[in-house]
């Protein structure tokens, strides 16, 4: 990532110039990790189409690098039925409902029997 926002900084510094703003590759660098961390204070604006187009790659990559794993996680998280807790939990062998346990004699989802007349869970 420090690779990334340093090409970045430095592409956008030769495609804009001090005209735009950016007057030295350090400044470009501000700017590329502004943009890359969705932050974008705005002090700085590409202004030309090139470095329009440049920003708005830079744009898209820090929302995926920041966002889309974030979705990521949560959505497993939730498919786990466990909210964030250790462990994913048994699935029922009638409808594949998640988070039973092995105390549980029937299913929270569908109702059906877990454990046989022995004691033993079909899990």
């Amino acid at each position: 990532m420090c690779i990334a926002v340093l090409i970045m900084g430095t592409l956008m510094y030769v495609v804009e110039g001090p005209a735009n703003g950016f007057t030295s590759i350090p400044v470009a660098v501000y700017w590329a990790i502004t943009t890359m961390t969705t932050v974008g204070f705005g002090d700085i604006t590409p202004k030309t189409d090139l470095g329009r187009t440049i920003a708005s790659l830079m744009m898209l990559v820090g929302w995926g690098v920041l966002a889309v794993p974030t979705g990521i996680v949560t959505a497993e998280m939730v498919q786990g039925g466990q909210g964030g807790r250790s462990g994913r939990g048994l699935r029922c062998p009638s409808c594949r409902g998640a988070g039973l346990t092995r105390a549980d004699n029937f299913c929270r989802h569908c109702g059906v029997t877990l454990q046989s007349r022995t004691g033993e869970t079909p899990l």
